[in-house]
């Protein structure tokens, strides 16, 4: 597994759009991120899990999924360690991100502007 297969596997979910976030690759389904390339210096994909989906993945093949150091992993952010991954796993996994992303989706509000921020209004 390659960057460029991580890429077009994510890019292959419905709706998936690829963006950047803090100079990095990342993959997006209605605006919000389910998996990145922040790390593939490093040989990872990234991955926004739950907790639990993390540990399952964790559980399952240790020599793939990797907990993200720090409050990031904590919330479920894992590592997809590339050179370790097939396609079926990496598949998998971008799909678990992508289905999860899509429930936060439909729960999440829309952004709403700050108290005492007013649209300006249109030119006469």
């Amino acid at each position: 597994m390659t960057p460029s297969d991580f890429r077009r596997i994510a890019l292959s979910l419905e709706d998936a759009e690829e963006g950047s976030h803090m100079g990095s690759p990342d993959f997006r389904v209605g605006g919000r991120i389910f998996a990145t390339l922040a790390a593939q210096v490093q040989g990872y994909g990234n991955l926004m899990l739950t907790p639990e989906q993390q540990a399952m993945f964790v559980a399952e093949e240790p020599g793939v999924f990797i907990p993200v150091h720090g409050g990031w992993g904590r919330n479920g952010a894992t590592h997809l360690k590339l050179s370790a991954a097939n396609e079926d796993v990496a598949y998998g996994a971008l799909q678990t991100a992508w289905k999860l992303r899509i429930e936060k989706n439909r729960t999440v509000g829309k952004k709403t502007r700050a108290p005492g921020k007013k649209k300006k209004p249109a030119s006469e």
